[in-house]
């Protein structure tokens, strides 16, 4: 999952060595907190928040195969 994740974010910013991914596993959860660099926090949101609201509904649907429920986190 941390893998998918990362590949998504590095190929969206201008700065992919700048991505830094934290996942926080519990037992039916899983929380990702993604951190960029500054210039590309909004890249990674998008306009009105659509390219996070995707990035979260693909997660999401990975995690289902898992029977994981996900929460993907943009820290500044």
């Amino acid at each position: 999952m941390k893998e998918f994740v990362i590949y998504l974010i590095k190929n969206l910013v201008d700065q992919p060595d700048e991505v830094k991914v934290d996942v926080f596993e519990g037992e039916q959860t899983v929380v990702i907190e993604v951190r960029v660099a500054e210039g590309d926090t909004a890249r990674v949101i998008g306009r009105q928040g659509n390219t996070i609201k995707a990035l979260r509904t693909l997660a999401t649907t990975v995690a289902s195969r898992f029977s994981k429920k996900i929460r993907l986190e943009l820290v500044e």
